[in-house]
């Protein structure tokens, strides 16, 4: 089945992370905005142009902008498809609506203070940026990156002030969404608590449901 998933969940809920077994074990393309706009402006497309002045100006892009990248994706691909880093608010959430049916959102849900532990234990490489965790993936020599032998060291946004504010914003703008989709009766939340393999399972099995 060609679904169109949308995942949700706080910073540090581990979305990234599960996306990418989703993309590597059960064959989804996924599709996300930061990636979408630096291939079009890389092309030079027309949509990259316009994207390209706001990029440089340092602006957002505006969502209209977005959309267009993504109509443009969207027709080019075949398969199941993961929305990743998209939609961010509620007007997002009705332009995407309005461009392609989603046919499940899914809610990874962890307690406010774990997400808190998780990021703040978090480590990226100087060298290559590969991402380690203290406790969940911890590098097998303590401050080296088992890829490549760099120095492993803690982002200045993965600090428990820095993470309680995105978190704090998370809440006011992106919340709001499950409940959108809960209204649409295609929100399906999955705890986001435990082993990274445990966690998937669980979305696998949401998945098999639908």
């Amino acid at each position: 089945m060609d679904l169109k998933i949308v995942l949700l969940g706080p910073p540090g809920c581990g979305k990234g992370t599960q996306a990418e077994r989703l993309v590597a074990e059960k064959g989804f393309v996924k599709i996300s905005t930061g990636d979408l706009l630096r291939e079009a402006v890389r092309l030079g497309t027309p949509l990259g142009v316009q994207a390209k002045g706001f990029m440089e100006a340092g602006k957002l892009v505006p969502d209209e902008l977005v959309i267009g990248l993504m109509k443009e994706k969207l027709a080019a691909i075949k398969g199941p498809v993961l929305l990743d880093g998209f939609p961010r608010s509620l007007e997002q959430a009705r332009q995407l609506e309005a461009l392609t049916k989603v046919d499940l959102a899914i809610d990874i849900e962890v307690n406010e203070d774990n997400l808190v532990k998780r990021v703040t234990l978090r480590r990226s490489c100087k060298g290559c940026g590969a991402v380690y965790h203290l406790e969940f993936n911890p590098p097998k020599t303590a401050g080296k990156c088992d890829k490549c032998g760099g120095e492993l060291y803690q982002r200045t946004d993965d600090t428990e002030a820095t993470v309680r504010e995105r978190l704090k914003t998370y809440k006011e703008k992106t919340l709001p969404l499950t409940k959108y989709y809960q209204d649409k009766k295609i929100l399906r939340s999955v705890d986001g608590e435990g082993e990274i393999s445990v966690v998937f399972d669980r979305i696998v099995k949401v998945l098999e449901k639908k």
